[in-house]
């Protein structure tokens, strides 16, 4: 395994399109690589390549097939860098999933891991949300390996749920993924404190790209999210973030030394005990 690993983390306003959002993504990749350090690996927002606007429109879902993943795979060959789309409606054996999917710097595009939590609440004064009426659950943890370096998935609302993490903790992951979406109100409330609540006991780097700003749809609908895309190390610290909620990035050298070192200094992985009954 590398010592290090340069990551960027990016910050998109997606909207209904998908070729509003590819050329997001293709310019954001273009101010990405202008930086003194060129990530190995690009992680990207929750619903990065179409975000439904109008709660209760219907998604189409995307196949492997589609003209976006080859147009993403020459992007990842051009910088020579793996390409994490945080998630896009995919049809996974003939079924509409939440779906992670990773891009390698040869062009190789592979679905990784499929949201197991969906997204099912309904905040006090406002209409209620219902994923699982589109998606399916996913039914497993997944995890990636980039240049040595084991990375463990989850998609938004999944980091509310500590077993997750808990599981790819004892598995000693380096890296967990949070790619996002999330809502201001519950934003505001719990984001920070949940990204840096499972770094902490994960023991382990979060990778926490982010939708921020206003979404506009082409007929008119409109939705907003909270944006703040982090990077929080295994102690716990914000190492990297857009603060604002616009279209933006964070580039960050990750270190194998700083795990380690939060591990020698609190060896969870020998303390841990899973309860009885």
């Amino acid at each position: 395994m590398n010592s290090e690993l340069v990551v960027a983390v990016a910050q998109m306003t997606s909207v209904d399109d998908v070729d509003a959002n590819l050329m997001q993504i293709e310019a954001l990749l273009e101010e990405i690589f202008k930086s003194a350090k060129k990530p190995r690996f690009v992680g990207f927002p929750e619903n990065c390549l179409y975000m439904r606007i109008k709660e209760g429109e219907k998604i189409e879902g995307f196949s492997l097939s589609h003209k976006a993943f080859s147009r993403l795979a020459e992007q990842a060959k051009k910088y020579d860098t793996y390409l994490h789309l945080g998630s896009v409606p995919l049809f996974v054996g003939g079924h509409l999933y939440n779906s992670s999917v990773l891009i390698s710097p040869t062009g190789d595009v592979k679905p990784t891991y499929q949201k197991m939590h969906l997204f099912d609440i309904q905040l006090e004064g406002q209409k209620a949300i219902r994923e699982s009426d589109v998606f399916r659950h996913g039914q497993k943890p997944s995890i990636i390996d980039v240049d040595g370096w084991r990375i463990g998935e989850t998609i938004c609302y999944d980091v509310r749920f500590a077993e997750l993490f808990s599981q790819y903790a004892r598995k000693e992951v380096d890296v967990i993924l949070v790619p996002s979406a999330f809502l201001v109100k519950t934003g505001e409330a719990h984001w920070e404190i949940l990204l840096r609540a499972r770094a902490i006991e994960s023991q382990s780097y979060l990778l926490a790209s982010a939708q921020g700003g206003t979404h506009q749809s082409n007929l008119g609908a409109m939705r907003e999210t909270y944006g703040h895309t982090m990077i929080v190390d295994p102690w716990g610290v914000v190492v990297g973030q857009v603060e604002k909620r616009t279209v933006g990035f964070a580039v960050t050298t990750l270190s194998r030394e700083r795990i380690d070192s939060v591990r020698r200094q609190i060896p969870m992985k020998d303390h841990r005990r899973l309860p009885i009954g």
